[in-house]
């Protein structure tokens, strides 16, 4: 269900992401950031903290979406769009799903394990009770950087 319209607050959006991947590469996880808006105001932030927590769930979106849930008081996100810089995996993808995300907005596409349409496609398998619109490639190129720059870094 990939769109190609790319709206400015999308971009606006994608680089409070970007920070939140940035930050996360400095403290040695893989440079992942996302956010939450619903109604034009960021509800949650998340970034990759597998190492720092020691955690294989602390992922991004995964964070995102608990802080968003804290902040709305309840576990539905209908309406709200999830910001991401990389192509949610399975497990994120499934989570978003469940949240009731009404849009989800990538950065990176991951064809190693990509679910929003790279790989596989939870958020827009017609056979599950919430397909999720997704607009893929917003800051592509920003979102590839910052992940290069990282794996150069650290190897």
């Amino acid at each position: 269900m990939t769109r190609t319209g790319i709206f400015p607050r999308d971009e606006y959006f994608m680089r409070l992401a970007l920070r939140e991947a940035v930050a996360a590469g400095e403290h040695g996880d893989v440079p992942v950031g996302a956010v939450v808006v619903r109604d034009g105001e960021v509800i949650g932030a998340g970034r990759n903290e597998r190492e720092l927590r020691g955690d294989p769930t602390a992922h991004a979106e995964l964070l995102a979406l608990r802080a968003a849930a804290l902040t709305l008081g309840g576990w539905r996100l209908t309406g709200a769009v999830l910001y991401v810089t990389l192509e949610p995996c399975p497990m994120c993808a499934g989570a978003i799903q469940q949240a009731r995300i009404s849009r989800t907005v990538y950065g990176a596409p991951d064809q190693k394990v990509g679910a929003a349409g790279s790989v596989l496609d939870i958020l827009g398998d017609p056979r599950l009770v919430h397909r999720v619109e997704v607009q893929g490639g917003v800051l592509a190129t920003e979102s590839l950087g910052v992940l290069r720059a990282f794996f150069d870094e650290h190897r």
